[in-house]
């Protein structure tokens, strides 16, 4: 027989060797979902009926034997299981109430419009449909207009804001406009560029061939 006393913060994990071994809640742990819990319970089941089936347990003051717990476990099992498919059920309902709505808002709105034009004068009758008539708008008083331009006037003094005709009337005050000179660093002078002349271009010379003079007739001077 195994038993083991556990604090309430406390968890008991089974080895395979049929040991306890306890781990406390205070380290850190992550996020658990319902798919997580549920295997968690489902794996203690099976874990004490295949390692301790005769086993005894002092839990929080109270003896447990196996088949105790197990009874325990598979509460809790049901009741989780319940939990899960009332939240599938709820997020069916909740998408086809959404889709009603969506078609039925109109209806309704437009109904409530008609009966108000209906018993618009009849204040009592519309009660009975759980609508209160539209009050109407009561027109203020010559009284109400002063104080609320007073308060309006104070506002506005205390925020030191400016009405559109006042901000149009503020100019500027301007008598003259005085220069001062900047003196920038003294430019070195430019030096005078010399161009070289132009050198006229010689046309080249093309040789003239030429033919020799004729040589002057010798004859005989008749005596």
């Amino acid at each position: 027989m195994v038993r083991g006393r556990l604090a309430a913060t406390a968890r008991v994990r089974l080895t395979e060797k049929g040991e306890t071994t306890h781990m406390s809640n205070t380290t850190s742990t992550k996020a658990v979902t319902q798919a997580d819990t549920l295997a968690q319970l489902q794996a203690l089941i099976t874990g004490l009926q295949k390692q301790l089936p005769s086993g005894s347990f002092t839990l929080a003051s109270t003896v447990y034997t196996t088949a105790a717990l197990v009874t325990v476990l598979q509460g809790t099992v049901a009741k989780l299981l319940a939990v899960t498919t009332a939240h599938a059920a709820l997020k069916v309902a909740l998408a086809a109430y959404d889709a009603e709505k969506a078609t039925t808002d109109p209806v309704i709105l437009a109904l409530r419009r008609t009966l108000e034009s209906m018993y618009v004068n009849a204040p009592d009758t519309l009660a009975v449909f759980g609508m209160e008539a539209r009050k109407a708008p009561v027109p203020r008083t010559a009284a109400e207009k002063a104080a609320s331009a007073v308060k309006a006037e104070a506002t506005r003094k205390a925020s030191g804001t400016t009405s559109k005709k006042q901000k149009s009337a503020i100019t500027g005050n301007v008598t003259g406009i005085s220069i001062t000179p900047i003196t920038g660093p003294t430019a070195a002078p430019a030096q005078p560029v010399t161009v070289p002349p132009a050198t006229p271009a010689t046309a080249p010379v093309t040789p003239v061939a030429t033919s020799p003079a004729p040589s002057a007739p010798t004859g005989h001077v008749g005596q």
